[in-house]
């Protein structure tokens, strides 16, 4: 039996199937017998890495975030590959973005982004034991690597050069785990 607040998907058209994204018009039959239109953006999923160094700094990225059309300093983060497992895809991208590797991952969570709109869900992970090394970007990727103290991150914070969920996160994670 469905729960009463279910909707049941009666129809699904494909508007556009992306690179990164697939957009879907839903007909949807309404808990109340009624009629409705969902948009639905289908998205692989991602992984987010916190990081930090022998000496507590946080390792973050700063880039140019198009749709906001301005720079946003953030945690390592990246999208799963069809059929990959997040466990794989946060040490490349981690090793991708900052040139770090971790000698192990700890999974900490796993958050919806925007679950009115999106299926997205980013896994969280903690990076422990962090070796230096040499960053291998995607060619269409562009970042400056940053290491900064929680304390300067909660400054970043404040002015909203960090400005997006996952890494927000990160940093009230951070906080409660080392207090």
């Amino acid at each position: 039996m469905k729960d009463h607040l279910y909707e049941e998907t009666v129809k699904s058209t494909n508007i556009y199937k992306g690179k990164i994204v697939d957009l879907n018009l839903l007909d949807v039959r309404l808990p109340n017998g009624k009629d409705g239109k969902r948009e639905v953006i289908n998205h692989p999923g991602a992984v987010a890495v916190i990081a930090l160094t022998e000496d507590n700094k946080l390792v973050l990225v700063r880039q140019f975030r198009k749709p906001l059309e301005k720079h946003l300093i953030e945690i390592p983060a990246g999208k799963l590959e069809e059929g990959e497992d997040p466990s794989v895809t946060v040490a490349r991208e981690l090793e991708e973005e900052t040139g770090y590797k971790a000698k192990e991952f700890q999974k900490i969570t796993s958050f919806y982004t925007s679950p009115g709109f999106a299926d997205e869900l980013v896994h969280i992970y903690e990076a422990k034991g962090l070796m230096a090394g040499t960053a291998g970007t995607d060619e269409d990727e562009f970042v400056d690597v940053l290491e900064v103290t929680l304390e300067e991150a909660e400054e970043l914070m404040e002015k909203q050069e960090i400005h997006d969920a996952k890494t927000a996160y990160a940093l009230q994670y951070l906080k409660l785990k080392l207090c």
